[in-house]
């Protein structure tokens, strides 16, 4: 596909993708209970984590392939082929996991014999962007979105955890079917090979400890929170977060897509311009988004989440000044990530952790509520260390500039 048409296929797909796991959320939400809400919650979670995973460890890598046509092919079929085996065995796990805990055990179960499904369907994604076929992602995607919704939509009010699990799982079927068929004849004759994945050194590695560090630990740490806390909580700040997954989209929209038209801007003058301008476009979207559903009627809120919009609406003034501030932390690190790489790691595990230390500390003093104001002070924290790194690369820049004589770029 050309330039322009391909990038307009990705960023549909990543907008299909992205409204089906808000839609999952909100759907599960309007048929479950508050309790209900929460156990499922805490399953999908688990999936959560375990798709970045599997697809920081498989997908990163595998769209990181270069080669010849053979190359590329074997590199596909390879990455589908290691997902279900490593799915079945996780799978498996899962499901005796689930047999042996009371709460949520039965959803975990679900969750077990479904998961080789939903990856490989999330793995044949990586395969398209791999091959030059991003419109092939959407349209399997796209069937995807159609399937979940009608699957949960056709589910009884009050629905187990488990039941909705189960009907969120199947409902990938239809899609892994698309993708198999649009699959079939450029993995035709490929070779398969599952060492490069078992060996030391397999760059999926670094990406999955990256994904741990910056993004697992934090949906784990909310996980945690049904362990020793309240499993509400979890599902109080999941249905937050759904209502926030729009924002979501458009921050990995930006991390996608951002580094190539930046760097194209050429000085590092021009890019902070530019980052500090899609920060407070991004804040105040996520500003205006978080008011609208503040003054949305209890009415219209409970039709939107059912039984758990109480405690949802509760927060968020809170969770509206998390993404405000995640605005400005994503333009920060989009910056450091044209201007030094390096420098994002760091942040990342540093204020991570921190992110986490504050919302149990919150969850301590104010329960969820404060919880959720402690996942917010940590993204106001993460944005400013961030800029003050971009601040200091520019510095560095300008002295080395001035010892060698050159200009500064513009």
């Amino acid at each position: 596909m050309r330039g322009r048409t391909a990038a307009l296929a990705s960023v549909l797909d990543q907008g299909a993708a992205g409204l089906t796991n808000i839609l999952v959320l909100i759907l599960a939400a309007r048929l479950s209970t508050a309790t209900g809400f929460a156990r499922f919650s805490m399953v999908y979670l688990v999936f959560t984590v375990t798709l970045g995973l599997f697809m920081a460890y498989v997908g990163q890598a595998l769209v990181l392939v270069r080669g010849d046509a053979a190359r590329v092919r074997t590199a596909c079929r390879s990455a589908l082929a290691f997902t279900v085996v490593a799915a079945l065995v996780t799978g498996a796990g899962f499901a005796l996991l689930g047999t042996a805990i009371p709460v949520p055990g039965p959803a975990l179960a679900a969750l077990g014999a479904v998961l080789p499904l939903v990856l490989l369907q999330d793995a044949a994604r990586y395969c398209f962007s791999l091959l030059g076929r991003p419109d092939h992602a959407l349209a399997a995607d796209s069937v995807r979105l159609v399937a979940t919704v009608a699957a949960l939509t056709w589910q009884p009010d009050g629905a187990s955890p488990a039941r909705l699990v189960l009907a969120w799982g199947l409902a990938a079927l239809p899609s892994a079917v698309v993708a198999a068929a649009l699959l079939h004849r450029p993995l035709a004759g490929a070779a398969t090979s599952l060492r490069p994945y078992l060996r030391r050194g397999h760059l999926g590695q670094r990406f999955a400890v990256e994904f741990a560090v910056g993004n697992g630990a934090g949906q784990l740490a909310v996980l945690g929170l049904g362990v020793v806390g309240s499993p509400l909580a979890v599902g109080a700040l999941r249905g937050a977060s759904a209502l926030f997954g729009p924002l979501n989209v458009l921050f990995g929209a930006a991390n996608g897509f951002g580094p190539p038209l930046l760097a194209r801007l050429g000085g590092s003058r021009s890019v902070v311009r530019a980052t500090l301008l899609l920060g407070g476009v991004l804040a105040a979207t996520g500003a205006l988004w978080g008011t609208a559903w503040w003054l949305l009627p209890e009415d219209w809120g409970r039709q939107v989440l059912g039984d758990t919009w109480p405690a949802v609406a509760s927060l968020l003034p809170a969770s509206a000044a998390q993404y405000t501030l995640m605005g400005f932390g994503v333009s920060a690190l989009l910056t450091l990530r044209v201007l030094s790489p390096r420098e994002t790691l760091p942040v990342q595990v540093v204020f991570s952790l921190l992110s986490v230390t504050l919302m149990y500390a919150g969850f301590q003093w104010a329960g969820v509520l404060g919880a959720a104001w402690g996942l917010a002070a940590g993204s106001g924290l993460k944005a400013a260390a961030a800029w003050r790194r971009v601040g200091r690369a520019r510095r560095q820049e300008r002295t080395e500039a001035e010892h060698t004589g050159r200009p500064v770029p513009s």
